[in-house]
This record gives structure tokens, sequence and C-alpha cells, in this order.
């Protein structure tokens, strides 16, 4: 049930990045197909824009990922939605990949997600802003502890005065999230920009674009959760918090197979997995497919398919990549993907 605005807004969702930070976990995968409790970052960000009644969905990619983010969501079928698959074929920042979705866009009004971006906060209040608060642009905030890693926003007298990308000295601790919604009259900015030292068109720079030619710019800020999983640092961290954000559901899926084992909430274990003498968790997720047998496990992800058994001592902030085996031994911090 749709609570805030009547109107159903296209969304669209950035995909087209690399990863590079999470390899080699994304050598082979989009980074915005890694999973956080066992789903994978885009069908998170997919189920966002659909707690707003959003059934029109573009997602940006890079060519050489449409055969594995296709061949996963296909067109929306399964989730009842209509997805359509944008091109951006080099990596020239936000406010470029948003120029080559503006034909899909249409002049309507749109919510925008970065895609390996986890937020927990509703969006209900960026819909509103643009379809009945008269602004142009609705931008989600949030108080970082390294705003020089950011784009960051200027507040005066509860405005957005300036915007400015990952800062030396920043003005405040007020960070631009993933989360914005738009206007027709964010294109005026993207096709009105030029692309910064870092060589990229800088979505900062296209809505510091639209405050100096006086649109209205509004913002929300949120101390919920939100997290950019750019490392795998990150990637742990998101796992451990949206655990702890449904501790009270069930998520161990009815077809793993367990044998005297003890599992210390919240844990994450898919389907057709089988454990024996384990202790998984607190903070772990297990992919689909893994078999488990003498392991001692916690505030890890194992990913799809994996085989372990015999580990001489328990293991803590890992990734263990897919179909990997790891049996008794010595084993590094970091198991990388075969």
């Amino acid at each position: 049930m749709i609570e805030r605005g009547e109107k159903l807004l296209k969304g669209l969702i950035l995909c087209a990045g690399k990863g590079s930070r999470l390899y080699p976990f994304t050598k082979n995968r989009p980074k915005t197909l890694i999973p956080v409790i066992n789903t994978p970052l885009l069908q998170l960000s997919i189920m966002k824009l659909m707690e707003l009644g959003i059934d029109r969905i573009g997602i940006v990619i890079h060519p050489s990922q449409e055969a594995d983010i296709r061949g996963q969501f296909g067109e929306g079928e399964a989730f009842g939605i209509a997805i359509t698959y944008i091109y951006q074929h080099a990596p020239k920042g936000i406010a470029n990949a948003l120029k080559n979705a503006e034909y899909y866009l249409s002049g309507e009004p749109f919510l925008l997600l970065l895609g390996d971006n986890l937020i927990s906060a509703p969006l209900f209040d960026l819909k509103y802003d643009v379809e009945h608060g008269g602004v142009q642009a609705s931008l989600l905030l949030a108080e970082v502890a390294d705003p020089q890693d950011y784009g960051i926003a200027e507040i005066r007298d509860s405005r957005i005065i300036g915007l400015e990308e990952k800062p030396e000295h920043p003005k405040s601790n007020l960070a631009v999230i993933g989360g914005y919604a738009f206007t027709k009259e964010i294109f005026g900015a993207v096709n009105n920009i030029t692309p910064s030292k870092r060589g990229e068109y800088e979505i900062t720079d296209a809505i510091q674009w639209l405050i100096e030619q006086r649109f209205d710019v509004a913002y929300r800020v949120t101390d919920q959760l939100n997290i950019d999983v750019g490392t795998k640092e990150r990637w742990l961290l998101a796992n451990r918090k949206l655990l702890e954000a449904e501790a009270l559901q069930k998520r161990v899926h009815d077809s793993v197979q367990m044998e005297r084992c003890t599992i210390v909430e919240p844990v994450s274990i898919d389907k057709d997995c089988v454990l024996k003498d384990c202790r998984i968790g607190p903070y772990v997720s297990v992919g689909a497919g893994s078999t488990l047998e003498n392991c001692q496990i916690e505030s890890s992800i194992i990913l799809n398919g994996v085989h372990m058994k015999d580990l001489p001592f328990p293991i803590k902030n890992v990734i263990i990549g897919e179909h990997s085996i790891v049996a008794g031994g010595l084993m590094d911090k970091e198991v990388k993907e075969p």
C-alpha cells in the first residue's frame, strides 16, 4: 500500500561500475550482484523502489554486464515490474549515466539509486518532494565520520547552498548517500557541466548547477543504515548490520540439513546447504548449496557452493568465494575465489 503520493514515478538504478576494490569477488560478476544476507545488492535496490509503488525501473549497465544482470533479473517478470536496460559504455560518472538515461525517463520525475549502496531509510519523502513539494531535486543525506570520501552538502538556514565532491576541507559532515529524486530539470544540468578533475561528470556538480540556476533543491537527513558497499570491510559490515536489522526474521531456509550444529543468531543460511558438527554465527551468511563440516564461523560471508571441512581453528571476518574448497591446514585471512 502506497502511503505518500499518488503518481507512480519511474526508478533508475546505476550499476555500470567495475567494483575493482572488491576483486577478486567482482572479477567475474558485476559488483551489484554481490550478496548481502544472500540477496544481491541490485535486488535490494529494486525492492526499495517497489516499496514506493514504482513498477518501471531503468537499470544502467555496462554492456559486459548484460548477460549476468539480465540473466538474473530478466525484464522484471518475477517481480511484477518492467525493467529496461540502458548502456553506459565508459565510467564517466553518475551524471553521465543520467544523461544516457534521459530518453528512458522522458521528462517524468524519477527516483535514482546507486546500485552498490545499501540504504535502509524509506524514500517516501524524496518522492513526495518532487511530486508535491515544488522542488526540482531532493537528496538523502547522512552524517559521516569521513566526509573527505563523499559528496558533501553545505547547509545554511535549512537550505542546501553548495555541494562538493570529496572535498579536502569539508564544510559539513552531511554526505549525499546515494538516494535522489529529480524532475526533468536535472537534464539541463547534466548537459551543461564539464568533467571534474577525476575526468567524470559528477552528480554533485549537476546539483550545484541547479542551485546556481535558482532551482529548488530539498534534502532529508537520515540516521538509518546506509553503507557504500565498496570494499570487503564494508561488505562484511553491511552483512552484519542487515542481519542485525532483520534479526527477528527466520533466515534459515527450510531445505537446510543440519546435524549436531549450534546456530548463534542472527545468521542467513540459504537453500540446499548441509551442515554437520558446526558452530555458525553470529553475523554469518552461508550461500546456497554449501557444505560445512566441523567448522566454527563468525562474522563472515560464505558464498554459494562452498565446501569447508575440519577447520583447525575458528574463522572470523572472512569472505569465502563461490565454489571454494577449504579443508584443514592453515588458511589465509582472506580466501580468494579460484
